[in-house]
C-alpha cells in the first residue's frame, strides 16, 4: 500500500504502518499533552499503541486462518481506521469464508476474556468509559476489545459481520445472490447510521459514508469476479490496435495517436515483441518540452510482463490491479504481441455481461 512503512515481519507476513497512523498518534499525544500534560500524553499514546496491537492480533487471526486453506498473506497494514490484511484471494468455499471472517473477532474475544480475568471483573458501565482518565489501562483495553467485537460483527462490508452474512447466505442461495443481498443490507445499515449521526454524533456519519462506499465497492468487485469467472484472456483482449515502432519519433507517435481512439500504445521491436508502453497523457506532456524528432522510446513506460492468451482472465485482471499497469500485453509462445488488455475493453466486456449474463465469449 502506498505511503506505508514496513516495520517487521511475522511468519512471512510484512507488517506495515501507514504514515497517517503515525500522524494520528502524534495528534492524540499532542491533544492529550495540551489538556493534561506529559503524563496524560504518554498514557494516551500507550493506550493507542496497545489498542492497535490488539487490532494487529485481530488481523493475524484472519491471516493464520486463511493460511489453513492455502491462501497466501503477503502483508498487513495498520491505518487510523484499523488494520487491513491482504489475502492473495478470497476463499472459494462459504465455510472457509465464514471461518476466516470469524477468526479475527474470535481473537478479540480471547483478549477480552484474558484482560477481564486479570482485572477480576469489568462493570458493564466501564465499556462506555474508554475515554475516562480514571479508568485503568487494562480495563480500557478490555472494553475496547469488546467494542471491536461488536463493531466488527455489524453485518455490513467491509466489517467481518458483512463477510459472515455473505458466507451464511452463500450456503443457502449461492454466492452471487448472497453478495447482492448482503451489499444491500450493508448500504441500508449505512443509511441508518448516517441518520442517527444527524442527532449529534458526526462520527456515525463518517462511519456511514465509509460503510456505504465499501459495500458498493465490494458488490462491484464481486460482480466483476462473477462475470469473468472461467473466462480466458483471449475472451477479453483487444486484437485490433495500433502499435508504435521502437525506433519511431515523437512526431510519428503523435500521428498514430491522432489516427486512432486508443489511449495506450504498445511499443514493439522489429520482431513484434513489446518493449514498452506509450500512454496518451505522457505523449501529450512530451510535446511541451521535447523536439519532434525525439525518440519515443525515451518516454515509454516499462511494459507489464506479457500474459498468454490462454491464461485465466481473473488472474490477469488482478495483476493489472495490483501493479497499477495501464495495459497488459498478450503474447504468444515466441513473445510476439497478439493482443492487449486495457481498462476500456474490460469495462465494455463487463457491460455486455451485465446486459446479457448468458452471453458467450470466445475468440480462440
Amino acid at each position: 500500500m502506498p505511503w506505508s512503512i514496513v516495520v517487521g515481519r511475522v511468519a512471512g507476513t510484512a507488517i506495515r504502518i501507514h504514515v497517517t497512523f503515525l500522524i494520528l498518534l502524534a495528534w492524540i499525544g499532542f491533544s492529550a499533552f495540551r489538556t493534561g500534560g506529559g503524563e496524560a500524553a504518554a498514557s494516551s499514546v500507550v493506550f493507542i499503541l496497545a489498542l492497535f496491537l490488539c487490532v494487529l492480533l485481530h488481523e493475524f487471526g484472519h491471516i493464520f486462518m486463511a493460511r489453513r486453506f492455502g491462501i497466501a498473506t503477503p502483508d498487513v497494514t495498520l491505518l487510523p481506521i484499523g488494520g487491513v490484511a491482504s489475502l492473495e484471494r478470497i476463499p472459494d468455499k462459504p465455510r472457509e469464508q465464514l471461518a476466516v471472517a470469524l477468526a479475527g473477532p474470535a481473537v478479540n474475544v480471547v483478549i477480552a476474556f484474558i484482560l477481564i480475568a486479570i482485572l477480576g471483573t469489568l462493570a458493564p458501565a466501564d465499556i462506555s468509559r474508554i475515554d475516562d482518565p480514571s479508568l485503568g489501562l487494562v480495563a480500557k483495553l478490555a472494553s475496547a476489545n469488546i467494542f471491536l467485537v461488536v463493531f466488527n460483527m455489524i453485518p455490513a462490508f467491509p466489517m467481518d459481520g458483512g463477510r459472515v452474512l455473505h458466507a451464511v447466505l452463500s450456503m443457502n442461495i449461492g454466492p452471487q445472490r448472497a453478495m447482492r443481498i448482503s451489499s444491500r443490507i450493508g448500504q441500508g445499515l449505512a443509511f441508518v447510521l448516517g441518520f442517527l449521526g444527524l442527532f449529534g454524533n458526526p462520527l456515525l456519519i463518517f462511519i456511514a459514508i465509509f460503510v456505504y462506499v465499501a459495500a458498493a465497492g465490494e458488490a462491484q468487485d464481486s460482480e466483476m469476479r462473477f462475470a469473468f469467472s472461467g473466462l480466458r484472456v483471449s475472451d477479453a483482449m483487444e486484437t485490433r490496435f495500433a502499435t508504435v515502432p521502437a525506433d519511431a519519433t515523437l512526431e510519428q507517435a503523435v500521428e498514430i495517436l491522432l489516427a486512432t481512439p486508443q489511449h495506450e500504445f504498445p511499443v514493439v521491436d522489429g520482431l513484434g515483441k513489446p518493449v514498452g508502453l506509450i500512454v496518451r497523457d505522457d505523449l501529450i506532456a512530451a510535446l511541451r518540452d521535447r523536439e519532434r524528432g525525439s525518440a519515443v522510446i525515451d518516454i515509454a513506460r516499462s511494459p507489464f510482463e506479457g500474459v498468454r492468451a490462454t491464461a485465466p482472465l481473473e488472474g490477469a485482471l488482478e495483476d493489472m490491479r495490483t501493479s497499477g499497469a495501464r495495459a497488459i500485453s498478450v503474447v504468444d509462445a515466441s513473445g510476439e504481441l497478439v493482443g492487449m488488455l486495457t481498462p476500456q475493453n474490460i469495462a465494455e466486456m463487463l457491460l455486455v455481461k451485465q446486459a446479457r449474463p448468458d452471453w458467450r465469449f470466445g475468440r480462440g
